[in-house]
């Protein structure tokens, strides 16, 4: 061959490697596009109005990139710094990809933890334990530091593990947990996420370091036109003031995002968007930072008037927290936020505020498994704009701060001598918010209104242990949740609380409440952790309509008779625990006794639980409102077919979940024309169940399937598979053959051009751990989705 034909020859190969190297970008592209499993709007997402997808713009060369450093290059274990400023979209380029398929099939284990300025490195690790093994969290509270940091060494070791380290701020922090990563030459790797460019030079010796950039001209347009026009155009008169507006976002994501859910609740005329421009000019020679903060210091001056203070409350919670829709609704309400509506409860307007200020991406959520906001994050620069507002307008008052306000926040991290002298120089504190669980002194203050110490993460309890007829000191209490002394009662006095309107307690024994808890109009959810409230009779004497109320949780043999119903009309969630000690003078065989049969005249209940040893003498009694969305039943030696029946003809029912008990026969076959509302189904635990039969037009709106501890069960039915909005399975101790049905499911699925996320765990029963089984079919989910679901 001479030199000619050589040449001609390489050309060949490099145009062929060219043209192969185009066409796999471009198919990873499209793959990289696929949206987050959880649905969460971070600051560079854009969502559609209905939340079914989710994409990145402007950020392809970069997921590229990065997807090219996790899954290729040297053996040994890399650290791959991401870097940029805040709000720029480091978290959720790491999201993007940490939930991706690819990388789901590529590690054995993958974690997440969040770092921030506060961080607490034993509670990182235990979080890294807990996502690559599933040790409990009971365990690991029990375990010092290193013992902790050991268990997370001997859970990675042997295994090709992804860890991120979200928003690092300290080399410290690397220092402290690094030693517990080993090295097992198999390309592991660990992202950090960081605004700081010199901490990530001392994380990487290898430039594996990734700079998040700006967005240019055109991506920053196209992120800003899809969050305030969708998928339609902006109009001709609007475009060149919306390129402005735009340009002075200076390509930060974060700015586009929040400016353009601003400007896709005003009103779409020139002159508006002009007003608007001419006030952002005036900030765009400042510095990045402080640039963002005006930006979003302008966004936060034009919310309506009745928005400000739910969006400046967002402040009080620590950094980085996961914080619940249903906590922050009740707390707006409490606080006297927000302005009657006729025709609504508190909590709808509430919920509207909050979809309002989600839909101004001024806050994260994430939806739970029928599709509502379950939890809400707000961005770091976000909540320090609710720090500064808040400081100047003394909104409220940050321990360890240099300001006095009625509102009183207690951090984490804040220290014994703070705390104290913040409770006995505030006495007209009206709201008490506290982190921190090692302090149980109350506030000095006759005035209180709000006390919030206490947290639920899970099924663990965190807070203050009090003695609760010191809680009844504050007359003017309108929130109170906190921890209980195992010896604490509720004090017949509890009627004095004229204005009380939630009443949360984490108790480690039964209580009985008072009769007077029935003379309380204002009280609007009741809740009890750990152990139950028993409620007694009401007083004939006194009859009150305790129409504002709305949740009862926690309560042990609820009597649901004819009295009661009366006055409780609004009741929407009831959360009941039947259980032998039934009460004085009823006897076994009084079956009648908690009227069961009544539940349907309850008809604004939306969510029902009930569980217990005794419930199975009651369950075939107990009939559901059509109303009714969520059902959860717990029943040991009961038949469901006797109750199937009724619920499957629920015409608004979106959850169901079946715990332990029996099917006939080992047999369930459902039936047309029932379900036709139901998104979320969990079968656990149910002893007998082998065969299962249906059709997919028999659940037509099924979104999750979760079946748990169902170890006969020799198969999941195939047309599980043709229902088409199906996007989860998971299977939790099943038997093989069940596991092995779940790839014809995964295959009609695929053949409906549909992605569906599948986790399949069993119990490794030495290490009482959880063990991820990969079976070659997508396993795309992640803890947040496991854990909703």
């Amino acid at each position: 061959m001479n030199s000619l034909d050589l040449y001609e020859g390489l050309q060949r190969v490099i145009e062929d490697m060219d043209l192969i190297k185009r066409e796999a970008k471009v198919i990873l592209t499209d793959k990289l596009k696929v949206g987050d499993q959880l649905q969460i709007r971070f600051s560079a997402t854009v969502s559609s109005s209905t939340g079914q997808k989710s994409t990145m713009v402007g950020f392809d060369d970069v997921l590229l990139e990065l997807m090219d450093k996790l899954t290729t290059g040297p053996l040994d274990c890399h650290v791959i710094p991401i870097v940029g400023m805040g709000g720029i979209g480091k978290t959720t380029l790491a999201k993007n990809i940490y939930a991706h398929s690819i990388i789901k099939e590529h590690f054995d284990v993958c974690a997440w933890a969040k770092i921030s300025q506060q961080y607490n490195s034993r509670e990182i690790l235990c979080e890294l334990v807990y996502q690559a093994n599933k040790e409990g969290n009971l365990k690991l509270r029990k375990m010092r530091e290193d013992e902790v940091g050991l268990a997370l060494h001997k859970n990675l070791s042997h295994r090709r593990f992804l860890i991120v380290l979200d928003d690092m701020w300290s080399v410290e922090a690397w220092e402290k947990i690094q030693r517990f990563f080993p090295d097992n030459s198999n390309s592991s790797r660990i992202v950090v996420t960081t605004r700081l460019s010199n901490l990530s030079s001392q994380l990487d010796n290898n430039n594996y370091s990734l700079e998040v950039k700006f967005l240019d001209k055109v991506s920053s347009w196209n992120l800003f036109s899809k969050i305030v026009f969708g998928e339609k155009s902006c109009p001709l008169e609007l475009e060149k003031v919306g390129r402005k507006i735009v340009e002075n976002c200076r390509g930060l994501p974060l700015s586009i995002v929040v400016t353009g859910g601003l400007l896709e609740k005003q009103e779409h005329t020139k002159e508006c968007w002009e007003s608007f421009g001419r006030h952002l000019s005036s900030v765009v020679n400042l510095e990045n930072d402080e640039h963002c903060l005006k930006i979003l210091k302008l966004s936060y001056d034009h919310l309506p008037v009745h928005l400000k203070p739910c969006f400046l409350y967002m402040g009080v919670f620590e950094e980085d927290r996961e914080i619940r829709a249903t906590k922050i609704i009740k707390l707006w309400v409490s606080e006297g936020f927000l302005k009657p509506v006729s025709g609504k409860s508190l909590e709808t307007i509430a919920r509207e505020c909050l979809k309002d200020l989600i839909d101004r991406n001024l806050i994260l959520d994430m939806l739970g498994t029928t599709g509502n906001v379950k939890y809400c994050i707000i961005h770091d620069l976000l909540r320090d704009l609710c720090l500064i507002e808040a400081r100047k307008e003394r909104f409220y008052h940050v321990v360890g701060g240099t300001y006095s306000q009625r509102r009183i926040v207690i951090p984490r991290s804040t220290s014994k001598e703070r705390v104290i002298d913040a409770l006995e120089s505030k006495p007209l504190a009206r709201s008490y918010i506290s982190d921190n669980a090692t302090i149980r002194r109350l506030p000095n203050s006759r005035f209180l209104r709000i006390l919030e110490a206490y947290e639920r993460y899970g099924n663990q309890y965190f807070g203050h242990s009090y003695v609760l007829r010191n809680m009844f000191e504050f007359v003017n209490s309108r929130y109170l949740a906190v921890g209980a002394h195992r010896h604490a009662k509720l004090p017949t006095s509890i009627d004095q609380l004229w204005n009380l309107q939630t009443l949360i307690v984490a108790h480690p024994r039964k209580v009985d409440a008072p009769v007077e808890i029935w003379k309380m109009p204002q009280l609007r959810h009741v809740i009890f952790y750990k152990r139950e409230l028993r409620l007694p009779d009401p007083p004939s004497e006194h009859f009150v309509i305790m129409e504002n109320l709305q949740t009862l949780k926690g309560i042990r043999n609820f009597k649901c008779d004819q009295e009661v119903v009366k006055r409780i009309p609004n009741i929407k969630k009831l959360g009941l625990t039947y259980s032998k000690d039934k009460g004085i003078g009823v006897h076994d065989d009084d079956y009648d006794y908690y009227c069961l049969g009544n539940f349907e005249c309850l008809l604004k209940l939306e969510s029902l639980s009930c569980k217990g040893s005794r419930f199975d003498d009651y369950v075939h009694m107990a009939t559901f409102p059509h109303c009714l969305r969520k059902l959860s039943l717990e029943a040991i030696l009961f038949y469901w077919q006797e109750v199937l029946e009724k619920i499957s003809w629920l015409p608004l029912l979106e959850k169901l979940e079946l715990t332990c008990g029996h099917f006939r026969g080992g047999e369930w076959e459902t039936k047309e024309g029932g379900f036709r509302s139901l998104k979320f189904l969990s079968l656990n635990f149910c002893f007998n169940f082998e065969q299962w039969t249906t059709e997919s037009s028999h659940f037509p709106c099924l979104e999750h399937l979760y079946l748990r501890g169902l170890e006969k069960l020799k198969e999941i039915p195939t047309e599980i598979g043709d229902i088409v909005t199906l996007r989860s399975i998971v299977l939790d101790f099943c038997c093989e053959s069940a596991e092995e049905s779940t790839r014809q499911v995964v295959e009609k699925q695929e053949e409906l051009q549909r992605e569906i996320a599948v986790v399949v765990r069993r119990m490794n029963r030495e290490l009482d751990t959880y063990k991820v089984l990969k079976h070659g079919f997508k396993a795309k989910i992640s803890r947040k989705l496991a854990q909703s679901i």
